[in-house]
């Protein structure tokens, strides 16, 4: 049997970023929990058809390979900076591109970063809403990273860290006979 699927999918433009390093940390300690097996995007994986496309179809082949593994993945971990107290318009148009009954019951971990805790918020005024307008089941735990829990685009802050794996541990409750024989990494 292969391994369920773990997506990221990171709303940035920028590399390095720190919210695809947030969401690539997220992915790693979730497979070194439960065994999935990962892959993390962001925008420009998506690619420049992005900005065209009005339906998916308009995606070229690798942002359709994207969206297809996003919505074929068992659990997702979503992401975006936060710009003016939301995420950016790109990532929306490219959540609008989902049919909404192909998210309905995936778990998510919803994730976000900004420059200070102004925008913490973000997580549940913005993308929790967002996936539930999909029926997913976004896990309780929302993970917030501001600048200074970062140095060189690594997380350093011990609270994220916990906040993490506070996260990571809630997708037992979707996948209970996973990983029962792996620890999370601390």
């Amino acid at each position: 049997m292969s391994p369920r699927k773990l997506v990221g999918l990171a709303g940035s433009y920028n590399r390095p970023s720190k919210t695809f390093a947030l969401i690539d940390h997220v992915a790693a300690r979730a497979a070194g929990r439960y065994g999935f097996a990962t892959s993390v995007y962001d925008l420009t994986d998506i690619g420049p058809s992005l900005g065209l496309a009005q339906h998916r179809s308009g995606l070229d082949a690798d942002g359709a390979r994207i969206l297809e593994e996003i919505v074929s993945a068992d659990v997702l971990v979503i992401g975006a900076p936060t710009f003016k107290g939301s995420y950016p318009g790109l990532f929306k148009h490219f959540i609008d591109l989902i049919d909404p009954d192909q998210l309905r019951a995936k778990p998510v971990i919803i994730t976000a970063t900004g420059g200070g805790d102004r925008h913490a918020l973000m997580v549940e005024h913005q993308l929790r809403p967002l996936f539930g307008f999909f029926m997913a089941h976004t896990l309780p735990t929302a993970v917030y990273a501001s600048d200074r829990d970062f140095t060189d685009y690594r997380i350093t802050s011990g609270e994220l860290l916990q906040r993490v794996g506070q996260a990571v541990a809630e997708l037992s409750a979707f996948f209970p006979d996973a990983g029962s024989d792996l620890v999370a990494a601390e």
